[in-house]
């Protein structure tokens, strides 16, 4: 079943993080990540047919947005025992396969999606040079079976705005896909 992402005001500083990319093995924090004109964090997985729908396209994005200051990263915080294809290893393997230019985090914890409050993969922050929410949106319209193109237009204009210095857009429409799988508390 399919879930939309959660409304989180605009202007929210960015939460703080420091994960173990699982590719290269070292940590960042935000601060590595982020770029001197914004940030985008993709809570993505490697499982859900919403994200496998458009992986290539959040690749895409990012190889053309991050030469003009965009920071990129890309985190799953899925359970892994429940769903071991999520795992590290298996993230290692499809970040390597569709070469992600970005970092792709592990959040173990899942302390990260919390404080983002991510609800669903994929869900898309994009945070201005100051680190505050200037995006809380789908990719594009493009979902599995509905034959609408994938373009990255809802991000792809939300950038452009950021990066023209204009006000956040009026309409952000919320992300759609898999609910994050979060582990059963004891």
């Amino acid at each position: 079943m399919a879930v939309e992402s959660k409304s989180l005001p605009l202007g929210t500083i960015a939460p703080y993080f420091c994960l173990r990319d699982v590719v290269s093995g070292i940590k960042y924090t935000m601060n590595h990540v982020r770029g001197p004109k914004g940030m985008v964090i993709y809570f993505i997985c490697n499982h859900c047919p919403y994200v496998i729908h458009v992986r290539q396209e959040l690749v895409k994005v990012a190889q053309d947005y991050m030469p003009k200051g965009i920071g990129f990263a890309a985190i799953s915080s899925n359970d892994v025992e429940r769903y071991p294809e999520d795992s590290p290893e298996k993230m290692k393997q499809v970040a390597q396969e569709f070469g992600f230019p970005f970092p792709y985090f592990y959040d173990e914890t899942q302390e990260v999606a919390r404080d983002y409050q991510a609800a669903c993969t994929p869900d898309i922050f994009v945070f201005d040079g100051y680190l505050r929410l200037y995006y809380h949106g789908q990719l594009d319209d493009a979902r599995p079976g509905n034959n609408v193109p994938i373009t990255g237009a809802s991000l792809r204009l939300a950038l452009d705005s950021l990066l023209e210095g204009k006000s956040p857009p009026e309409i952000q429409k919320p992300c759609v896909g898999c609910s994050i799988k979060w582990k059963e508390q004891n």
